[in-house]
């Protein structure tokens, strides 16, 4: 009994000592991730010069160490009888270590490991130099995926060479059978490079690829490995020869996923940039054409290429725009709709001041009336630009088809926008504050039908507008062809089971419906989500003042509209202010008819065509008489 009261006692004891006492976790501490400086490098003067001073030292001591091999060399080859064979050897050797020892010079190694960039670095001769330059730059043996392949070119005497390239990137077949095979197999009888000229007879001798350039930085060749071409190295050389060879994979060409037409062309651009501006090239056979490449992002340096008419697009538009792109200076961009976001001039703006297509018929349209476009690596789009808020109205095959058809599907379309913009807030001002002009029969039927609902015209409204674009973003989201099935079943479901739960009225699903239906009239996705956008802020006015707020938000947004510009131009152009259209404003005219280019883009060449462009009827048919 005493030992069970004196077990029962430690027992309090332990856990009143467990719980008073402090004692250390017994699981490890988790994982906190720290903050980190901008700068990791080391910031003490004396470390720095530390450091600089040990990486020269280390340099040179491989200078050394190289010089002396070459000299136990030069001794053995000397001592043998093969001294006339060996001689082009030692001669190179020489040189190489002649060129070596110019880039050892004190003041020179000082200003390139003050250098913080590695872009800045010269391409060294000692081929060893270049490998250790390589591993800095790209982190080895941690990056995996760099192929550095050794080999020795035959040639008389032999050249030590390394090639360089990203796995995935490049094409292993084009470098097989392009570049490795020509210089390590292919062997003229007694060919010798001559020292002054080494890369220039590569070049033009052993390479058969003719999309190659010379390289005198590490700068230029980081950029060629990241973008999929192959880097060639040489012994005793300063440059280095850049192959292109990019060969990631990619899927071909295929049809407009988000800007499908009846009739017109059926191509849409895919992730390739020069896939994508030889489709526009393909639809616009001239000279005139200019493809400039550009690079955007200071790490992702994707390749951007301004396209334009050279003979017909305005100068300062083509320089204004080449310098916002160059102005750009942010990490990261790969996708054109960032790249649009920074050099726009409204970016705060839910409207769109470039016309966003990934159809080359629409880039070759827009070029051919002195537009300029964009296209961006890895972007399956483009932009064109400048251009108006009717250029937005406009879709891919209004000039594939007849003239009156496609000017009364162009009035169906801005009857969409102004349902889409007025249609909610027209009504929620005549149903809170201007009951009498709507007719009797309806006004009963309307205030019968919302007896038991609980919640206001306005919160009604709002509660089914953001369920519309639930549904509208559920069904985008959904993968394969059930999204708009589901978004269309699950809209009408919830739409009836809204009603008979009295929670909403049956006149506003019918509003709310016809307003969504509307937005899909507009082609441009872009400015159907800015009319929405405009069409809550006159919903609210409209809750407020009525009539009169709707008409206050009318003329605030046509004041937002009238100060915006697109690259110069006017957003709202033809009209304010008026200028030349061209006949392609509101509907469309015939084409044998549309002579002009729009004035607000002031071309070079106003006329695109001249005043009688159907010559033909003016000719004599070929089969006889006409009666």
């Amino acid at each position: 009994m005493d030992d069970l009261s004196g077990n029962f006692i430690a027992k309090i004891y332990k856990s009143v000592k467990r719980l008073v006492i402090y004692q250390p976790p017994q699981q490890p501490t988790r994982f906190v991730l720290q903050e980190t400086t901008e700068n990791s490098k080391i910031s003490c003067p004396a470390a720095m010069a530390i450091r600089e001073g040990f990486t020269e030292l280390t340099k040179l001591i491989r200078y050394a160490k190289r010089l002396s091999g070459a000299m136990e060399e030069a001794v053995q080859i000397i001592k043998s009888v093969q001294m006339a064979k060996a001689s082009p050897t030692l001669k190179k050797l020489s040189i190489t270590l002649e060129k070596q020892q110019a880039e050892l010079n004190p003041l020179l190694l000082a200003y390139d490991e003050a250098e913080d960039d590695v872009d800045n670095l010269p391409v060294s001769a000692s081929l060893g130099e270049n490998e250790k330059t390589i591993a800095r730059i790209y982190r080895l043996p941690y990056n995996t995926d760099l192929i550095i392949h050794r080999f020795v070119i035959s040639v008389e005497p032999p050249m030590p060479s390394m090639l360089i390239y990203m796995d995935g990137l490049c094409d292993s077949k084009f470098i097989n059978s392009i570049v490795l095979k020509p210089l390590m197999y292919y062997k003229h009888s007694g060919a010798v490079l001559s020292d002054n000229e080494v890369i220039k007879n590569l070049l033009t001798q052993y390479l058969p690829s003719s999309k190659t350039k010379t390289a005198m930085s590490f700068g230029d060749v980081q950029n060629a490995v990241n973008t999929g071409d192959a880097v060639l190295l040489l012994e005793g050389e300063i440059s280095a020869i850049i192959i292109e060879s990019k060969g990631w994979e990619h899927r071909s060409v295929e049809r407009p996923v988000f800007e499908q037409s009846v009739r017109g062309a059926q191509t849409g651009f895919g992730e390739m940039l020069g896939v994508n501006t030889a489709l526009i090239r393909a639809l616009f056979n001239s000279s005139d054409l200019i493809a400039e490449k550009l690079s955007v992002g200071i790490k992702s340096k994707t390749a951007c290429v301004v396209m334009y008419l050279e003979s017909v697009a305005n100068p300062t538009l083509v320089s204004e725009i080449k310098r916002r792109i160059t102005g750009i200076e942010t990490d990261y961009i790969t996708d054109i709709g960032i790249l649009e976001q920074f050099i726009t001039d409204h970016p705060n703006l839910p409207f769109p001041t470039t016309l966003n297509t990934e159809r080359p018929d629409r880039v070759a349209a827009g070029l051919n009336e002195g537009r300029v476009a964009i296209l961006l690596d890895s972007s399956p789009f483009a932009l064109v630009l400048p251009i108006s808020l009717f250029s937005l109205i406009h879709s891919a095959e209004d000039f594939a088809l007849l003239q009156p058809y496609s000017s009364v599907v162009r009035l169906l379309r801005w009857v969409g926008v102004g349902i889409a913009l007025f249609m909610p807030a027209t009504f929620l001002a005549i149903s809170i504050f201007h009951q009498e002009a709507i007719p009797t029969e309806m006004l009963l039927a309307i205030t019968s039908a919302r007896l038991q609902v609980p919640f206001p015209t306005i919160v009604e409204m709002l509660l089914l507008g953001v369920a519309f674009e639930l549904i509208r973003e559920g069904g985008l989201r959904i993968p394969g062809f059930l999204g708009p099935t589901i978004g269309i079943v699950g809209g009408i479901i919830l739409g009836q089971a809204a009603v008979s739960a009295k929670i909403v009225s049956p006149i506003m699903v019918i509003v709310v419906a016809a307003t969504g239906v509307a937005t899909y009239t507009i082609p441009d996705f872009r400015l159907g989500a800015a009319i929405r956008l405009s069409s809550l802020v006159l919903m609210l006015f409209a809750a407020v003042m009525g009539l009169v707020g709707i008409a206050t938000g009318t003329l605030v947004i046509l004041a937002v509209l009238c100060n915006m510009k697109s690259f110069g131009m006017s957003y709202i152009s033809p009209v304010v202010p008026k200028s030349g259209a061209g006949l392609d404003v509101i509907i469309r005219g015939p084409v044998y008819r549309q002579e002009m280019r729009p004035d607000a883009l002031n071309p070079k060449v106003r006329r695109r065509q001249p005043s009688i462009s159907l010559v033909w009827r003016k000719q004599k048919p070929s089969g006889g008489d006409s009666k």
